[in-house]
């Protein structure tokens, strides 16, 4: 599968970082390599999904972004927003999945700037009804790798869990070098 790189624009250390925090776990479990964050840096956010990928494995990173603008425009990929505004996201698919370019996928704070629109090569929503950037996401990243991301195999982790009819079972796993 093609690269896929998760921006969260504006984070918001005093008012998001459990949205955020969300937003990451989502975007490694569903198959994203990175996420990208702008507006106020956020060591604690950082080390907390630092401290998942080397807990659960990887690969997976996160980086704080100063200049969003010029990262955003100097992105060499694919750039999907994702926004209750856009186009239906099930009419773009095929194509997404054809591309041989990376994919950021770029989902909003408190305010989106408008500039986000017209910068971007697609305008997407789900379901174009207000929602959580956390589910849109969750769902655009199912869609959009026909859901080969559930059986992903995280590599260097130390925990993994065994999957149980009834109960919880957790293993330690020595870490692949």
């Amino acid at each position: 599968m093609k690269k896929i790189e998760i921006f969260r624009i504006n984070h918001r250390k005093k008012r998001d970082p459990r949205l955020t925090t969300h937003l990451c776990l989502a975007a490694r479990a569903f198959g994203a390599s990175a996420v990208y964050y702008s507006g106020e840096r956020d060591l604690q956010l950082e080390k907390s999904v630092n401290d998942v990928t080397k807990h659960w494995g990887g690969p997976f990173k996160i980086k704080f972004i100063p200049k969003e603008r010029s990262f955003v425009k100097n992105y060499r990929g694919t750039k999907i927003h994702l926004t209750m505004y856009g186009e239906p996201f099930n009419k773009k698919l095929i194509p997404l999945r054809a591309t041989r370019y990376p994919l950021l996928i770029i989902v909003g704070g408190p305010k989106v700037p408008p500039w986000i629109y017209s910068i971007c090569d697609y305008n997407l929503s789900v379901t174009s009804q207000p929602h959580s950037e956390v589910s849109a996401l969750a769902v655009f990243l199912h869609e959009l790798q026909s859901g080969k991301e559930l059986n992903k195999q995280f590599k260097g982790g130390k925990l993994k869990i065994v999957p149980q009819k009834s109960g919880k079972k957790m293993v330690r796993q020595i870490p692949f070098k």
